[in-house]
């Protein structure tokens, strides 16, 4: 197949908007991405296009969308990329479109909480204790508190408000 598999960074511009339809529920929203650039002369960052976009998110995707993103949210968007055309009374028109497989938020931009949404698989058993001396990390021990932590996070501090819309 020839179909053109891309990844936008921007934000979200407006309130997703979730419907529930025969085949599946979708949940669409409008994404913004502006390419930034150095400019030489007046050694400054300069705005340069904007490139608009519908993303379009179907069923379980659908759903953790419409609960975890709220427009301004600055976003990842992975997906297929296609055209939406109609017709209008001003003759022909178009849009591009993703048909998105996986969105996230940007965490270069701010600090995100994840909560899975339902089990993928059964629990797994938790290691044992990482002795002294061990020099490998284990899976699923990446995270330790200990005075070796970069930085500490209060999660009574991460507000987890839903998205509105």
């Amino acid at each position: 197949m020839n179909d053109t598999h891309v990844t936008v960074v921007g934000n979200v511009v407006d309130s997703p908007r979730r419907v529930s339809l025969e085949n599946g529920t979708v949940t669409n929203f409008r994404l913004a991405s502006t390419a930034r650039r150095f400019d030489g002369q007046t050694q400054e960052f300069v705005d340069a296009g904007t490139f608009w976009v519908d993303v379009e998110c179907w069923n379980d995707l659908s759903g953790n969308v419409s609960g975890s993103v709220s427009k301004g949210d600055p976003v990842i968007v992975q997906g297929t990329l296609t055209t939406h055309s109609w017709e209008s009374e001003n003759g022909r028109r178009s849009t591009p479109r993703i048909r998105a497989v996986s969105v996230g938020h940007n965490l270069a931009r701010g600090i995100g909480v994840f909560k899975r949404s339902r089990s993928a698989r059964p629990a797994e058993a938790v290691p044992a204790p990482v002795q002294p001396g061990d020099e490998e990390l284990l899976r699923g021990r990446d995270y330790e508190e200990g005075p070796e932590m970069l930085h500490s996070v209060d999660t009574a501090d991460l507000a987890t408000e839903p998205a509105h819309g």
